[in-house]
């Protein structure tokens, strides 16, 4: 584990003037030094699995039953009217797949935590702010300023 390097930039930029100016700032890349631990891909598939599991028994599949229930109920007390051509299976086959897709979204959350508690978070790499991270982007803003 590196925690002890913070680079800025990328291994392509060549700087003819020394290692402290960048001649690209639009390719400067911060890098938290803190946040560069490792998960494992083994640990993801297994929690990744667990929630297709999961998902499904403890909410797809009772949401999809309960809703075929429910407009199984509804056809056969007359409120709503079966096909005259197929029947009550459409409208029981549309409360399935309503009942499923809102089964699974609603366990969306819970697997969300699941990650979460191994160390994914979507969409950053870095879950805190270092000290570093926070001089570096303090002073690029005062840079532009001068220019």
């Amino acid at each position: 584990m590196s925690s002890q390097n913070f680079s800025i930039g990328h291994k392509d930029d060549v700087d003819p003037h020394g290692p402290d100016v960048i001649p690209n700032m639009s390719s400067v890349s911060l890098q938290c030094p803190v946040s560069d631990h490792h998960v494992h891909r083994e640990d993801v598939r297994k929690i990744w699995k667990e929630c297709q599991e999961e998902s499904f028994w403890y909410r797809a599949l009772p949401f999809s039953l309960g809703s075929m229930a429910v407009t199984g109920g509804l056809i056969y007390n007359g409120i709503w009217k079966s096909s005259k051509r197929f029947g009550p299976f459409p409208k029981l086959a549309v409360a399935g797949i309503l009942g499923y897709a809102v089964g699974k979204a609603s366990y969306v959350e819970t697997c969300r935590s699941k990650f979460q508690e191994l160390g994914c978070y979507p969409n950053r790499s870095c879950h805190h702010v270092c000290e570093e991270c926070k001089k570096t982007s303090q002073a690029a803003p005062a840079e532009e300023v001068k220019s």
